[in-house]
């Protein structure tokens, strides 16, 4: 009731708003969506569009979507129209868990009536494409003690001991494993090869499968740290990449926003609420550090 008066009085209580929905979980969200709904007799999101504006806007909205409704928008949105951002494409394909994958495909389909792999298929060529859509399969993971060292070695000598890169061995090890058999793996790798997983990648393979790969080998190793590495990229010059700080707290903000934060001050010696604070203003800074919740 005190959000639906806030809500349709004519001034836009911006502060109301953020305070409700940044404070709240998805599915308490959708309740007050509804409540909403049956009182207002109007739909919710749409009278958040018409009341907000800007990067607060996109950050509410973000929101008002499930986790993997939000992460399907984001695909969508990296590859339709001009061009393709790899870059949004590689960092959400690469970083989320198989189960998660297998649930972005279904949401990605019922909203947008395409099949994600067939998209990014279309969308990307060569071993990158090969990579992409080996992850987008989401091949239940193994977990196998016996195949570590037969992992390992095959990393090992089907790249930094040969000239040349024999990169669809590398994809089917990288996307046909499970987290913790990888991890066990990049230890046993160190054993054969001079430079470890990260090096190896540099050295051997460029571009977009350069890129995925690193994303995928950083989330193997430790996920919290790449997302804190993101957004110290998002916000090392003056002001913000606001779309990038926008997705990362998010997407994650129901998932590990927490791990994320602590590893941030760990990595960078301050807190990622204090960074938010230099590098945004207004109400979108608001939300975020909403979202973050206080320092611990």
């Amino acid at each position: 009731d005190f959000f639906f008066s806030h809500f349709v009085s004519h001034r836009v209580d911006e502060q109301t708003i953020i305070d409700i929905l940044t404070k709240r979980t998805y599915s308490q969200r959708r309740e007050i969506a509804f409540a909403y709904e049956r009182r207002a007799k109007k739909d919710m999101v749409s009278a958040l569009k018409g009341a907000l504006s800007g990067s607060l806007e996109t950050v509410i909205l973000g929101l008002m979507k499930s986790p993997s409704q939000y992460d399907a928008s984001e695909i969508r949105g990296s590859i339709k129209g001009l061009g393709t951002d790899e870059e949004t494409l590689i960092e959400m394909l690469c970083s989320r868990s198989n189960s998660e994958l297998v649930e972005i495909k279904k949401v990605y389909k019922e909203l947008f009536k395409k099949e994600l792999e067939k998209d990014v298929a279309g969308d990307t060529s060569g071993n990158f494409a090969k990579l992409l859509v080996a992850l987008v399969k989401a091949t239940s993971a193994i977990v196998d003690y016996d195949k570590i060292d037969q992992d390992a070695r095959a990393l090992y000598e089907s790249g930094v001991k040969i000239k040349g890169t024999d990169v669809p061995t590398w994809i089917s090890i990288m996307t046909e494993r499970s987290v913790p058999h990888l991890q066990k793996v990049f230890d046993r790798y160190k054993s054969y090869s001079p430079y470890d997983m990260q090096e190896s990648i540099r050295k051997e393979v460029k571009g977009d499968v350069q890129s995925s790969f690193l994303v995928l080998a950083q989330c193997i190793e430790n996920k919290q740290l790449f997302f804190a590495n993101r957004l110290h990229d998002a916000m090392k010059s003056k002001g913000a990449k606001e779309k990038l700080l926008t997705r990362i707290v998010v997407s994650r903000c129901e998932v590990d926003l927490r791990k994320v934060c602590n590893e941030y001050k760990a990595h960078f010696g301050q807190s990622l609420q204090q960074t938010i604070s230099e590098h945004t203003k207004g109400d979108y800074q608001k939300a975020l550090l909403s979202l973050c919740g206080p320092e611990e």
